[in-house]
């Protein structure tokens, strides 16, 4: 009987210093700022400033760490019930004093950098992400994961991710002779350029981006540049208040464009496209899917 309370005390000893071993060594993780923060446990309440960024925390399965976000956080459904400390640009500092957070989430291009001063001037950890691309989308998981520990399940996720995008690659046909028109705004017309990650939704698809000309991030394009130049594919931002006919009262000239006479238009989500965040590949498969229907589909006779 001895030997076998000895036993469990050894065991239960191993197994407590096993565990502190692993929640009370500091750990560190770099942001995209370059500015190194150290962790001596997983922070258990924290803020994001962003909906990428909200997003990031459910799809690590981390949801119940989060104390605040803002007004634009709208998915999952989760995310509409989190305190809203503001929008992306005007933050409640004082909402945000009361939660009194152990990390906050920031955004270069969402945020201001009159947000991320005053932030840390009231002395708050602020861990900045700047995803440009897939490659710095995952690395923002992956910073994710390590902060909360939860690196196997972002390396998994990761894993994934690589294999739908290059099941995408595999299967697009290789185009660079066609054009897509991301329209991003429509008035003015702003297209995304060949820097943004939107574009590399158009490459993965195999086509060219109709805007790869330009050095700015989101040109803004004249009505004559669209109808000269011809795109194959326009891809729209979703309004439930906009139309096809609306569009075409604005620039009545595209009724001769040849992607809307071939009908190869495309109604995207904002809230899908357009977040740098865990639904990249999501946007992507439903991009793909769009194009692989009209290039499957018999052409359509001119009305």
């Amino acid at each position: 009987m001895r030997l076998n309370i000895t036993v469990l005390i050894v065991f239960i000893c191993f197994f407590t210093g096993q565990l502190s071993s692993q929640t009370d060594i500091p750990y560190k993780v770099v942001d995209d700022l370059g500015i190194e923060f150290t962790f001596s446990s997983v922070p258990q309440k924290i803020v994001t400033l962003a909906p990428n960024l909200t997003e990031f925390i459910y799809v690590l399965g981390a949801g119940d760490k989060l104390a605040g976000n803002t007004t634009f956080c709208n998915y999952p459904e989760a995310a509409k019930n989190i305190e809203k400390i503001g929008d992306i640009l005007t933050i409640d500092y004082e909402k945000l004093l009361t939660i009194n957070p152990d990390l906050i989430f920031i955004t270069v291009e969402g945020n201001t950098k009159s947000s991320y001063e005053k932030l840390n001037d009231f002395g708050f950890k602020v861990f900045t992400s700047n995803p440009r691309d897939y490659n710095g989308i995952k690395k923002t998981l992956l910073d994710m994961g390590r902060i909360f520990k939860l690196e196997n399940t972002a390396q998994e996720i990761a894993a994934d991710w690589d294999k739908r995008i290059q099941r995408v690659k595999d299967e697009s046909q290789d185009s660079r002779d066609e054009t897509l028109m991301f329209v991003v705004e429509l008035t003015p017309l702003m297209l995304a350029g060949k820097n943004t990650f939107i574009n590399q939704f158009i490459e993965l698809c195999g086509l060219q981006n109709f805007a790869k000309d330009s050095p700015l991030n989101y040109p803004v394009y004249s009505r004559e540049e669209v109808f000269k130049n011809q795109p194959d594919y326009i891809v729209f931002p979703l309004d439930s208040t906009v139309s096809l006919n609306d569009i075409l009262n604005l620039y009545p000239e595209w009724k001769e464009l040849k992607a809307v006479n071939e009908n190869k238009l495309i109604y995207a989500d904002r809230d899908l496209y357009f977040r740098p965040g865990p639904r990249f590949v999501d946007a992507l498969e439903n991009l793909f899917t769009h194009l692989s229907s009209f290039r499957n589909r018999a052409p359509r006779m001119k009305q």
